[in-house]
């Protein structure tokens, strides 16, 4: 059974920081890449991070050079560390493998940036 529970979202103004963390259970950190995704209303869940079991990262050209993903394989932990955020950042945010498992989409945590 996988599970995946994300927080640290919250209401921030733009230029703040927020650090969201997933929570992972189940055989999932088995898959070698871990990611977060966002979904902005009335549009589609993107992917925003990713990161490989060796540590290698990439980003979507939005996220390059504000946002940070990292994880702790042994706490089954991936974080993402998101500076100067900006109102187009708002949106719910996921974890998941990267290609996505989705039977396993937790249930997300909020980020609203208000300008």
């Amino acid at each position: 059974q996988v599970q995946l529970v994300e927080s640290g979202g919250g209401l921030v103004q733009a230029g703040g920081s927020l650090r969201l963390s997933c929570a992972a259970s189940g055989n999932i950190f088995r898959i070698k890449t871990m990611a977060w995704y966002r979904q902005a209303p009335g549009k589609q869940r993107e992917l925003v991070a990713s990161i490989t079991s060796g540590g290698t990262t990439n980003f979507a050209d939005s996220a390059k050079g504000r946002f940070t993903i990292s994880r702790d394989t042994a706490k089954m932990m991936v974080y993402l560390q998101m500076n100067s955020l900006k109102p187009e950042d708002t949106a719910v945010y996921y974890c998941n493998a990267n290609p996505p498992l989705n039977l396993y989409w937790g249930r997300g945590t909020q980020v609203t940036v208000s300008s």
